[in-house]
């Protein structure tokens, strides 16, 4: 089968199953007896579901953008011994699944965890973050902020220079260089590496599962929903609606950049 031929054919297969998905998700939910559409917007658990997935994606990707690009920046930058090893180590997470990246953050905050016993030795409670959102928000950084690192260093690798030698000539400072210049310069790298880790978290569901299933996110719902209860119209239209969410996010994205998002990924 020639390749375009092949290509048709997956496009297909994706449009046929995706819109069985939305179909899925106009029908009766046995709970509420209308749309499962429409129970998601008339009832609060899922309304608070949706909003604590979009704040803590939104929130994860700009910190993830605001840390990773000064590093990244710096990186690309600078040159010094063990250079190539940092960046080895910073970009490690990448090569991770989520399930472990939610046992780093459970040895890191839960129970039995490196901060809960140092807590425990200094004032004799233990503290732990790792079964919340807090614990989810440092796991999803963690994930994020390699994506971020890696981009953002390619992006400022094909940043003129010359136009920060131009501007500084011009006697402009460091800051003025850094807003006027190399941030317009490297826009488009943050836009693209922002939606992408936005998208991640938005639909990241093993970091999440391990860290807990009563976190009311989407992802845990909908599996909440497909397996526990079987209610398959309610989780089919849960998974349109962060379908949605993540596509519009992108689109934005890709329209804020000038149609590059994930050129330079």
């Amino acid at each position: 089968m020639r390749p375009a031929a092949c290509a048709d054919h997956f496009l297909r297969l994706l449009v046929t199953a995706f819109s069985r998905l939305i179909m899925m998700g106009a029908e009766a939910d046995p709970s509420s007896g209308i749309s499962a559409y429409l129970t998601i917007l008339t009832h609060r658990q899922y309304l608070i579901s949706l909003a604590t997935t979009v704040g803590l994606s939104l929130v994860v990707s700009l910190v993830a953008v605001a840390i990773a690009g000064v590093a990244g920046f710096f990186l690309a930058r600078q040159r010094f011994f063990g250079k190539s090893i940092l960046v080895a180590i910073l970009t490690f997470p990448l090569a991770f699944p989520g399930v472990v990246v939610g046992f780093l953050v459970i040895m890191l905050g839960g129970r039995q965890g490196a901060l809960a016993q140092t807590s425990l030795w200094l004032f004799g409670e233990r503290w732990m973050f790792a079964y919340s959102l807090a614990g989810l928000f440092i796991g999803y950084l963690y994930f994020s902020i390699p994506r971020v690192i890696t981009t953002v260093m390619a992006a400022c690798d094909n940043l003129d220079q010359s136009l920060e030698e131009a501007a500084r000539s011009l006697g402009a400072n460091t800051w003025q260089v850094t807003k006027d210049v190399i941030i317009p310069g490297i826009a488009p790298a943050l836009l693209s590496t922002g939606a992408i880790c936005f998208a991640t978290s938005m639909g990241a569901f093993g970091t999440a599962f391990t860290l807990g299933t009563r976190l009311s996110i989407l992802p845990l719902n909908i599996y909440g929903e497909f397996t526990n209860y079987a209610n398959f119209a309610m989780a089919a239209a849960l998974s349109v609606v962060l379908g949605v969410i993540t596509w519009m996010a992108l689109s934005l994205a890709r329209r804020l950049a000038g149609g590059n998002l994930g050129a330079s990924v």
